[in-house]
């Protein structure tokens, strides 16, 4: 079992040295601070919480209750609204929790679909399979990749849904809230908003403000456009104390139990760097995705909404079939350090061999990548997938971009040497 071990450890090192080198595009990935992952790694793993501070069934949580009062208080006054729960342990679970708050079996939730950008715990067999609700498709307009205004008002009004879902997992420009905010409020609907992609873009002011635009909830994950730990989190702008109750309970005992002490923990702390760094870190986010998405187009690849200016948010989508289809396109891009994901884009009908890739600037912006790096990463795909050059040598090239671009910005301890962000993990104790 040693030797099992030792060789986990050798694969974690050769993963991070992996992404150490890479320039890492993932959409839905960032990078955790050295102070919030300290706190990840703290005894706090160990124990146990159910219930809310000073409401616990366990002993021994009075610095865990000074901890979550601190991280409510910061999610608050960072969103702006009256309501946080941090118990939720991922995006789904808060979505899960929603569900469970507002809706029964049965009932009709207003959706897009996965081909159109929707996250995939809004299908049947995600969350909402899971719960039993039944989707009603808003129509899209896939020129602007958003819903297309004025159809959808036709279904709502036809179909008369209890709640409606805004939010996507392909997010390139804000939901259209406030154009359809009166046909809700005429069919009696709620408004729900999946914020999991662009959580810290809200926060830092570079987005939509959904709570305020009358969404009553707000579900997220904290790890993407926030950079957070892998948890999850429920906002509300409501002193309805029914409504407050019904969003508690169905965080707690609802779909979770104990709500990973840890990672609220470095919630609370990545939710006061956002409060400190976030509006730069959100502005440097969406104009390294212009950036990119404009240099792409500019060395002849397809990159959507390009009359929009391609997006308003971290995210570009990119329809590569004529170099070979998303799924053949990002293995090829991976194997020459530059690590995206196969993508459905509107018309696709098949999540394995989609026709586009999709692209994030959260983590290579985390590292204090600019305009001029999102040029030269662009060139990396035209070396690679227009010219042909070999996957070794795009690495290289890879390699040396990312080489200056290790050290974690907008955070506390941001530049110090000894929190080179890639080497905090898989190090010899010694």
């Amino acid at each position: 079992m040693a030797a099992t071990v030792a060789r986990l450890r050798a694969i974690t090192r050769h993963h991070s040295a992996r992404f150490e080198s890479a320039i890492p595009l993932i959409a839905s990935e960032n990078l955790l601070s050295p102070y919030a992952k300290e706190l990840l790694i703290s005894d706090l793993h160990s124990r146990y919480a159910e219930g809310l501070p000073g409401e616990r069934y366990y002993e021994g949580n009075e610095d865990v209750d000074e901890i979550e009062r601190t991280c409510l208080d910061l999610a608050r006054r960072l969103f702006r609204c009256s309501f946080a729960d941090v118990r939720p342990t991922s995006g789904t679970v808060a979505n899960l929790a929603v569900l469970k708050a507002l809706t029964e079996t049965g009932d009709l939730v207003g959706t897009s679909r996965l081909a159109d950008g929707a996250h995939i715990s809004s299908a049947g067999f995600g969350a909402f399979g899971l719960r039993g609700v039944k989707p009603v498709y808003y129509p899209w307009d896939a020129e602007r990749m958003t819903i297309d205004v004025p159809k959808a008002r036709e279904v709502l009004r036809a179909t008369r849904p209890k709640t409606c879902l805004f939010g996507l997992s392909l997010f390139l420009f804000p939901m259209p809230i406030d154009e359809l905010r009166p046909t809700l409020e005429e069919i009696g609907a709620r408004g729900w908003y999946d914020a999991a992609h662009v959580l810290g873009l809200i926060a830092g002011g570079q987005f939509q403000d959904p709570l305020h635009e009358g969404c009553t909830v707000l579900s997220a994950s904290t790890h993407k456009t926030l950079p957070g730990p892998q948890h999850g989190i429920l906002l509300a702008q409501t002193e309805d104390p029914e409504l407050r109750k019904k969003l508690e309970s169905g965080a707690f005992p609802g779909v979770t139990s104990n709500h990973h002490l840890h990672a609220m923990a470095a919630l609370a702390v990545s939710l006061a760097e956002h409060l400190e760094f976030g509006r730069e870190y959100a502005r440097r986010t969406v104009e390294n995705a212009q950036a990119l998405a404009l240099a792409l187009h500019e060395r002849g690849f397809d990159v959507l909404a390009e009359p929009l200016g391609f997006t308003k948010s971290h995210t570009i989508a990119v329809r590569v079939e004529k170099e070979g289809g998303g799924a053949a396109v990002a293995q090829q891009l991976a194997a020459a350090g530059v690590i995206a994901n196969k993508n459905l884009l509107p018309g696709d009908r098949s999540p394995k061999n989609p026709g586009g890739i999709r692209l994030g600037s959260p983590e290579v912006t985390r590292v204090g990548m600019g305009p001029k790096e999102m040029a030269r990463i662009a060139d990396l795909f035209d070396r690679l997938l227009h010219r042909h050059e070999s996957p070794e040598d795009v690495r290289a090239a890879a390699a040396e971009l990312k080489h200056d671009f290790t050290t974690l910005q907008y955070c506390f301890a941001a530049g110090e040497a000894a929190y080179r962000y890639y080497d905090l993990v898989g190090r010899d104790p010694s």
